[in-house]
Protein backbone atom coordinates (compact mmCIF):
# COMPACT_ATOMS: atom_id res chain seq x y z
CA UNK A 1 0.00 0.00 0.00
CA UNK A 2 2.88 2.46 0.88
CA UNK A 3 4.57 1.70 -2.96
CA UNK A 4 0.86 2.32 -4.33
CA UNK A 5 0.63 5.55 -2.53
CA UNK A 6 4.13 6.59 -3.47
CA UNK A 7 2.94 5.67 -7.41
CA UNK A 8 -0.24 7.55 -6.98
CA UNK A 9 2.02 11.06 -5.76
CA UNK A 10 4.46 10.55 -8.25
CA UNK A 11 1.79 10.36 -11.31
CA UNK A 12 2.35 13.11 -13.72
CA UNK A 13 -0.13 11.12 -16.52
CA UNK A 14 -2.25 14.77 -17.19
CA UNK A 15 0.61 17.48 -15.89
CA UNK A 16 -0.25 19.35 -18.58
CA UNK A 17 -3.81 19.81 -17.62
CA UNK A 18 -3.07 21.33 -14.47
CA UNK A 19 -2.92 24.62 -13.85
CA UNK A 20 -0.81 24.57 -10.60
CA UNK A 21 1.06 21.37 -11.88
CA UNK A 22 0.76 17.76 -10.35
CA UNK A 23 0.05 17.18 -6.66
CA UNK A 24 -1.98 14.17 -5.88
CA UNK A 25 -3.52 14.40 -2.23
CA UNK A 26 -5.09 10.94 -0.49
CA UNK A 27 -4.44 9.39 2.17
CA UNK A 28 -5.43 5.33 3.24
CA UNK A 29 -4.23 1.84 4.88
CA UNK A 30 -4.97 -1.67 4.39
CA UNK A 31 -6.79 -1.19 7.98
CA UNK A 32 -8.91 1.33 6.28
CA UNK A 33 -12.40 1.14 7.74
CA UNK A 34 -13.91 3.59 6.25
CA UNK A 35 -13.67 5.18 1.89
CA UNK A 36 -14.46 8.95 1.47
CA UNK A 37 -14.60 9.43 -1.67
CA UNK A 38 -14.86 12.94 -3.31
CA UNK A 39 -14.00 15.38 -5.97
CA UNK A 40 -10.66 16.36 -5.89
CA UNK A 41 -8.66 18.54 -3.53
CA UNK A 42 -9.45 22.61 -3.91
CA UNK A 43 -7.08 25.04 -4.16
CA UNK A 44 -6.23 25.36 -0.39
CA UNK A 45 -5.79 21.55 -0.32
CA UNK A 46 -3.88 22.01 -3.43
CA UNK A 47 -1.12 24.49 -1.40
CA UNK A 48 -1.32 22.24 2.42
CA UNK A 49 -1.43 18.97 0.96
CA UNK A 50 -3.38 17.97 3.28
CA UNK A 51 -6.83 15.80 2.36
CA UNK A 52 -10.21 18.51 2.99
CA UNK A 53 -8.33 20.97 4.73
CA UNK A 54 -10.60 23.66 4.35
CA UNK A 55 -14.67 24.59 5.01
CA UNK A 56 -15.63 21.70 3.29
CA UNK A 57 -13.62 19.73 5.29
CA UNK A 58 -14.74 21.19 8.21
CA UNK A 59 -18.30 20.24 7.29
CA UNK A 60 -17.74 17.07 6.17
CA UNK A 61 -16.30 16.12 9.37
CA UNK A 62 -19.10 18.10 11.30
CA UNK A 63 -21.67 15.89 8.93
CA UNK A 64 -20.05 12.59 10.23
CA UNK A 65 -19.34 13.85 13.61
CA UNK A 66 -15.87 13.03 14.13
CA UNK A 67 -12.98 14.77 14.84
CA UNK A 68 -10.18 15.87 13.03
CA UNK A 69 -7.81 13.43 15.03
CA UNK A 70 -10.23 10.45 13.63
CA UNK A 71 -11.01 11.91 10.12
CA UNK A 72 -7.27 11.92 9.75
CA UNK A 73 -6.69 8.78 11.15
CA UNK A 74 -6.14 6.30 8.16
CA UNK A 75 -6.26 2.85 9.69
CA UNK A 76 -9.68 4.68 10.78
CA UNK A 77 -10.90 6.53 7.21
CA UNK A 78 -9.13 6.91 3.76
CA UNK A 79 -9.60 10.07 1.80
CA UNK A 80 -9.64 9.15 -1.62
CA UNK A 81 -10.55 12.05 -4.45
CA UNK A 82 -12.31 10.86 -8.13
CA UNK A 83 -8.97 13.45 -9.05
CA UNK A 84 -6.18 13.45 -7.01
CA UNK A 85 -4.85 17.01 -7.90
CA UNK A 86 -6.45 20.84 -8.26
CA UNK A 87 -8.15 20.65 -11.23
CA UNK A 88 -7.93 24.44 -11.84
CA UNK A 89 -11.07 27.26 -11.56
CA UNK A 90 -13.92 27.60 -13.96
CA UNK A 91 -16.84 29.91 -14.40
CA UNK A 92 -18.97 28.79 -11.29
CA UNK A 93 -16.28 27.55 -9.25
CA UNK A 94 -13.53 24.48 -9.62
CA UNK A 95 -13.65 22.30 -12.77
CA UNK A 96 -14.76 18.87 -12.63
CA UNK A 97 -11.71 15.84 -11.49
CA UNK A 98 -9.94 14.77 -14.36
CA UNK A 99 -11.38 11.82 -15.49
CA UNK A 100 -7.84 9.58 -15.73
CA UNK A 101 -7.53 8.83 -11.90
CA UNK A 102 -10.10 7.25 -10.55
CA UNK A 103 -10.13 4.42 -13.57
CA UNK A 104 -6.10 4.16 -12.91
CA UNK A 105 -5.89 4.43 -9.41
CA UNK A 106 -9.00 3.55 -7.42
CA UNK A 107 -9.19 -0.57 -8.20
CA UNK A 108 -5.74 -0.44 -6.79
CA UNK A 109 -6.59 1.18 -4.00
CA UNK A 110 -9.57 -0.54 -3.19
CA UNK A 111 -7.61 -4.15 -3.31
CA UNK A 112 -5.04 -3.13 -0.44
CA UNK A 113 -8.06 -2.23 1.62
CA UNK A 114 -9.13 -5.39 3.24
CA UNK A 115 -11.43 -4.20 6.23
CA UNK A 116 -13.47 -1.04 4.15
CA UNK A 117 -17.16 -1.52 6.01
CA UNK A 118 -18.48 1.95 4.12
CA UNK A 119 -17.76 3.82 1.32
CA UNK A 120 -18.92 7.52 1.16
CA UNK A 121 -19.55 9.01 -1.62
CA UNK A 122 -19.25 12.57 -2.00
CA UNK A 123 -20.92 14.48 -4.64
CA UNK A 124 -22.36 13.64 -7.90
CA UNK A 125 -18.81 12.51 -9.30
CA UNK A 126 -18.50 9.92 -7.08
CA UNK A 127 -22.36 8.81 -7.33
CA UNK A 128 -22.15 8.70 -11.27
CA UNK A 129 -18.89 6.69 -10.78
CA UNK A 130 -19.84 4.00 -8.31
CA UNK A 131 -23.24 3.83 -8.44
CA UNK A 132 -24.00 3.74 -12.33
CA UNK A 133 -27.49 5.69 -11.91
CA UNK A 134 -28.61 8.60 -14.04
CA UNK A 135 -30.63 10.10 -10.95
CA UNK A 136 -29.81 13.37 -9.81
CA UNK A 137 -27.72 13.74 -6.63
CA UNK A 138 -31.28 15.09 -4.35
CA UNK A 139 -32.67 11.83 -5.25
CA UNK A 140 -29.84 9.59 -4.36
CA UNK A 141 -29.12 11.52 -1.31
CA UNK A 142 -32.67 11.17 -0.27
CA UNK A 143 -32.57 7.09 -1.01
CA UNK A 144 -29.84 6.81 0.40
CA UNK A 145 -30.96 3.58 2.91
CA UNK A 146 -30.62 1.63 -0.83
CA UNK A 147 -27.12 1.91 -0.91
CA UNK A 148 -26.51 0.89 2.53
CA UNK A 149 -24.73 -1.20 3.81
CA UNK A 150 -21.97 -0.20 1.04
CA UNK A 151 -22.45 2.92 -0.01
CA UNK A 152 -23.35 6.08 1.81
CA UNK A 153 -24.46 9.10 -0.62
CA UNK A 154 -23.93 12.57 0.52
CA UNK A 155 -23.92 16.35 -1.52
CA UNK A 156 -20.78 18.02 -1.51
CA UNK A 157 -19.66 19.66 1.85
CA UNK A 158 -18.76 23.16 0.20
CA UNK A 159 -20.24 26.47 1.82
CA UNK A 160 -22.01 27.00 -1.56
CA UNK A 161 -24.65 24.29 -0.65
CA UNK A 162 -26.25 25.87 1.86
CA UNK A 163 -28.37 26.77 0.12
CA UNK A 164 -29.67 23.29 -1.07
CA UNK A 165 -29.45 22.36 2.76
CA UNK A 166 -32.20 24.82 3.45
CA UNK A 167 -34.18 23.69 0.29
CA UNK A 168 -33.61 20.24 1.90
CA UNK A 169 -34.82 20.10 5.66
CA UNK A 170 -34.73 16.13 5.37
CA UNK A 171 -31.23 15.94 4.73
CA UNK A 172 -30.05 17.70 8.32
CA UNK A 173 -33.33 15.80 9.90
CA UNK A 174 -32.73 12.76 8.80
CA UNK A 175 -29.66 11.84 6.62
CA UNK A 176 -27.13 13.30 9.17
CA UNK A 177 -28.17 11.28 12.33
CA UNK A 178 -28.31 8.18 10.16
CA UNK A 179 -24.99 8.96 8.71
CA UNK A 180 -23.48 9.72 12.41
CA UNK A 181 -25.07 6.66 13.70
CA UNK A 182 -23.31 4.40 10.96
CA UNK A 183 -19.98 6.24 11.21
CA UNK A 184 -20.03 5.62 15.16
CA UNK A 185 -20.82 1.57 14.26
CA UNK A 186 -18.23 0.75 11.74
CA UNK A 187 -15.76 2.91 13.54
CA UNK A 188 -16.89 0.95 17.12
Amino acid sequence: MDDLICDIKACELCKESLPLGPNPILSGSPESKIVIIGQAPGKIVHETGIPWNDKSGDNLRKWLGVERDVFYDADKIALVPMGFCYPGRGRSGDLPPRPECAPLWHPKLLREMKHVALTILVGAYAQGHYLQEKRNLTDIVKDYKKYLPDYFPLPHPSPRNNIWQAKNPWFGEQVLPALQKTISEVLG
